[in-house]
């Protein structure tokens, strides 16, 4: 062999291995892999959220039917009961989670997949062992899930939303399109441990602004009418929704239809809520979580500790704006808004 011959099979040989994990990560796995998801709510409710997970596994060689089993428990479905999404209450959604935990470790999956803070403590509850990935939780320290951010010393991981520390930009998008002194009505589910603090946090906020807040708190979906009774006997001139609650994104068309009835601005953290009518959101998008959830179940499946990989926050966070719902509503964008919305629904 030549100079030239060995300068060429060298470079060939190079390319061979760097090629190689890219072959073995497109290849399926050699067994059968079986996952659990755990959810506070329905199918219809959160099917978008579903797929979006099913296409981040697919993405790296997991696919559901041929090497890959799903296990999946809804702490409310709403073919078991004949009930409306507007008669659930919060405490049929999330009351059954302990036991469809429990189910699930029973199972010895190779992991357990939580979609917020009561189906993650719930998981928590259940076994110390499978391992549970979070895809999107508030405040996951706080709340006592994981040790910290960087080491959770426990066998949770995944995502944390960081939808807290958003808060003050979202009163101020809402308070660009308000007069000094409005009047906000702040939904909260009183039995959501991070609303609190949220609520405290908003207060100091709104004397910045120049705004005047009251908080409306429900404890389940069939309590919301109550809460907007409230809003509207105190002529709150806009709505503003804590995040990061199951409860209240399970319900959302209902929360979106009351602010529009009421001709009520309205802000939220997450964008299924413009989707469904509403006029802002400013926050992480939802289904891009729950799909980035599927780099820590691949890192899990391939022997990774859930205890030593550090828990992600988001880091790209999307402005949403229903302009069709600003024309109802008789509001003018700003120019400022359109220009930086990642997304404008007409």
């Amino acid at each position: 062999m030549n100079k030239r011959e060995s300068v060429i099979a060298l470079l060939a040989f190079c390319t061979t291995l760097s090629a190689a994990p890219f072959f073995a990560f497109a290849q399926s796995p050699d067994r059968m892999i079986r996952l659990g998801i755990l959810v506070a709510g329905t199918r219809e409710q959160r099917g978008g959220l579903d797929r979006a997970l099913v296409e981040g596994l697919r993405a790296h060689g997991y696919v559901e039917g041929k090497n890959l089993i799903i296990e999946r428990r809804y702490g409310h479905e709403m073919s078991n009961h004949g009930m409306t999404v507007n008669q659930m209450r919060d405490d049929s959604m999330t009351g059954q989670l302990p036991a469809l935990a429990r189910e699930l470790a029973n199972m010895k999956l190779d992991a357990i997949v939580t979609t917020c803070a009561p189906s993650t403590h719930a998981a928590k509850n259940a076994t110390s062992s499978t391992p549970i990935i979070m895809a999107s939780v508030s405040v996951p320290v706080g709340q006592g899930l994981v040790a910290s951010l960087a080491k959770p010393e426990r066998n949770i991981t995944g995502l944390s939303s960081q939808a807290d520390e958003l808060l003050p930009k979202r009163l101020e998008l809402l308070a660009s399109l308000l007069a000094p002194n409005t009047l906000v009505a702040v939904l909260a589910n009183s039995r959501n441990a991070v609303h609190p603090p949220m609520w405290q946090k908003l207060k100091g906020t709104a004397q910045e602004l120049k705004l005047r807040l009251m908080l409306i708190n429900t404890d389940d979906g069939a309590g919301l009418s109550a809460a907007f009774d409230v809003a509207v006997r105190a002529r709150a001139k806009a709505l503003f929704v804590l995040p990061d609650d199951p409860m209240v994104f399970n319900v959302r068309d209902r929360i979106v239809a009351f602010a529009a009835k009421h001709r009520m601005p309205d802000i939220y953290w997450a964008s299924e809520f413009v989707e469904a009518g509403g006029l802002l959101s400013y926050g992480a998008n939802l289904r891009d979580s729950y799909a980035e959830a599927t780099v820590y179940i691949d890192k899990v499946l391939k022997g990774e500790k859930p205890a030593t990989l550090p828990v992600a926050q988001p880091t790209r966070f999307e402005l949403v704006v229903n302009r069709k719902t600003a024309k109802n509503l008789g509001l003018t964008i700003p120019p400022s808004i359109l220009l930086r919305a990642n997304r404008v629904i007409e």
